[in-house]
């Protein structure tokens, strides 16, 4: 395979910077439990589910410049495999390759992040993600843009900006012969898969987006979420409902619902799936169609997955391993087939300004890069497109005037007897290893605290929670920081997130920090962000551009380099999956 030599990733997010700074393009965002946007209520009902096919037409905005620049006859393109790190702005990417080249535990031989290597193998390129009318996306109206090449408005899952139903890749895939997959670490129902096989005008319409995936069958669907998928008597545990699902499921995990009606999608799975709800299961599938999910909400983050691995009672599927079975079955078919594979909680780690976990995610992540291109490698019919949704949280590394380095002597000819003597504390390297060092997510440590009776949930205790799960400790008074409530200025009775009337006290920048008992996570993030030498500049998304990697055959990924809109690199998708 030859593919066009290209600056080094490094070039690429200088100028991204340069890009942020200079004001030349504005852009975008998501959440739950973790991802508290797609707990949001509206009133569930009526599908925008339209017309696909013949007539639709695609809406673009008013002005559009395309490229003139000629490029090479391009091949049929059998496999698109499209790989989204939802919130995994150039920061994000930073700091994966960062400790990648310097981390002491850098899982790489060649100290290179998979990401990394795929973008100077290939092409690579920046994408806008603006919605239409607005400066800041969600996960949904994002992921929609990707999927149909159309503009979305803020929150809709596979709608056009005017609410019309818009046709998707993978819709577009299986009218080819394609066969298609969805995977993802949260819920299957979530924003970003949904936006690729549902028609929803909101991301919270969970249960109608599973009804919708059923009726559009995705060959291979892999994820969390069982509670959109089992009917509302499954609520009670001595009802015949849930004796019959646990029959079914086995004791892989507890079983809920978030559903209000007697509908049990799960039985009709049955009628066109097999079904899997934990890692041996999905191991012994050989055929598809296959409808696996390995939790009734999300998935284990990456912190409580490897926890769970080590002690040896990890029940779920790892993402590279629901990756590497997704392709196994879908490369069955000749015709080829459309994948996507989603990291979503680099997102809610953006959310919660939880920089270690973020790590964690992030190498979760990269490791699905690096299997998908090591499956890909000998082949000249497949095409890799790795990208982000937006950015979440507006992450950077920063020098500060805490902790200076003292002055020393260097060997070099230039200081001669004189010491260097930097004026700030640039971040040490070694930052990097106190951000591995984390046991626990933000998420699991407040989640552990709120389990504890009501009189045990104190200061003393939380301060013991965090101290047990990260390198960096706090005091005592830090704690009570995290647990102190002031009023909510943003509150709106019966409001999904700021329908309480008090808040936990982040005290600048507080109309951008929206998801209520979260925030404690903020407060938590900025107290260990001076010795992490981390800023954070908000609890939900930012409008940075994106990084964008193409890997495959040059003609077939030529046009995904440069500065592009999510719209453009949805085209192209469709394109290569109309050939």
């Amino acid at each position: 395979m030859t593919s066009p030599s290209l600056n080094p990733l490094a070039s690429l997010l200088t100028r991204c910077a340069i890009c942020t700074i200079c004001g030349l393009m504005m852009l975008i965002g998501d959440v739950s439990a973790h991802d508290p946007v797609a707990e949001g209520t509206v009133t569930q009902g009526q599908s925008i589910r339209g017309r696909l096919g013949t007539g639709e037409s695609l809406l673009f905005e008013p002005v559009r410049k395309t490229s003139q620049e000629q490029v090479p006859e391009k091949p049929r393109i059998r496999n698109l495999i499209l790989l989204i790190g939802d919130g995994m702005g150039p920061q994000q990417v930073g700091l994966l390759t960062q400790y990648a080249h310097h981390g002491k535990h850098s899982p790489y031989e060649d100290r290179q992040a998979a990401i990394e290597r795929l973008m100077n193998e290939g092409v690579a390129g920046i994408m806008r993600t603006e919605p239409h009318n607005m400066l800041v996306v969600d996960s949904a109206a994002s992921a929609t843009q990707i999927a149909t090449g159309q503009y979305a408005g803020s929150e809709m899952i596979g709608a056009n900006y005017q609410g019309d139903s818009a046709k998707t890749v993978l819709e577009y895939a299986k009218e080819s012969g394609r066969s298609t997959g969805l995977v993802s670490d949260t819920r299957i129902t979530h924003a970003t898969p949904a936006s690729f096989a549902a028609h929803q005008r909101h991301r919270s319409m969970e249960n109608e987006i599973a009804g919708d995936m059923l009726e559009t069958q995705p060959d291979v669907m892999l994820s969390g979420g069982l509670r959109h998928w089992v009917p509302a008597a499954a609520a009670k545990k001595e009802s015949v409902t849930y004796e019959a699902l646990r029959q079914l499921i086995g004791d892989a995990y507890p079983i809920t619902t978030k559903r209000t009606d007697n509908r049990n999608l799960l039985l009709e799975a049955r009628d066109y799936y097999q079904l899997a709800f934990d890692r041996y299961a999905l191991a012994r599938i050989e055929e598809m169609p296959v409808l696996g999910l390995f939790s009734d909400t999300a998935m284990l983050d990456a912190l409580a997955e490897k926890a769970a691995d080590n002690a040896g009672t990890r029940n779920q599927p790892t993402l590279v391993e629901m990756s590497k079975k997704a392709i196994e079955l879908l490369d069955q078919n000749p015709a080829g087939f459309f994948l996507m594979i989603e990291g979503g909680q680099i997102d809610w780690t953006g959310h919660n300004n939880d920089a270690g976990a973020m790590l964690h995610e992030l190498l979760r992540f990269d490791a699905v890069v690096a299997a998908v291109m090591e499956w890909a490698k000998d082949r000249d019919d497949t095409v890799i497109v790795v990208t982000a949704d937006h950015e979440t949280g507006s992450f950077g590394f920063s020098y500060s005037g805490s902790s200076i380095p003292k002055a020393r002597q260097l060997a070099g000819n230039v200081f001669n007897n004189e010491k260097f003597e930097p004026n700030f504390n640039f971040a040490r390297q070694r930052t990097l290893e106190s951000l591995y060092g984390q046991k626990q997510s933000y998420y699991t440590i407040l989640e552990t605290f709120d389990a504890l009776p009501a009189k045990e949930q104190t200061a003393e205790s939380l301060m013991e929670l965090v101290n047990s799960a990260m390198p960096l400790n706090i005091d005592l008074d830090e704690a009570v920081q995290v647990l102190t409530r002031s009023r909510n200025k943003m509150y709106q009775e019966g409001h999904p997130f700021l329908g309480t009337k008090t808040l936990p006290n982040i005290r600048d920048f507080n109309s951008f920090y929206v998801y209520g008992e979260n925030l404690r996570m903020n407060l938590l993030g900025r107290l260990l962000a001076e010795e992490q030498n981390v800023v954070w500049g908000t609890g939900t998304h930012t409008s940075t551009p994106v990084t964008l990697g193409a890997w495959g055959p040059e003609a077939a990924t030529k046009p995904f380099s440069g500065i592009h809109h999510s719209t453009d690199i949805g085209q192209r998708m469709i394109e290569l999956m109309q050939q």
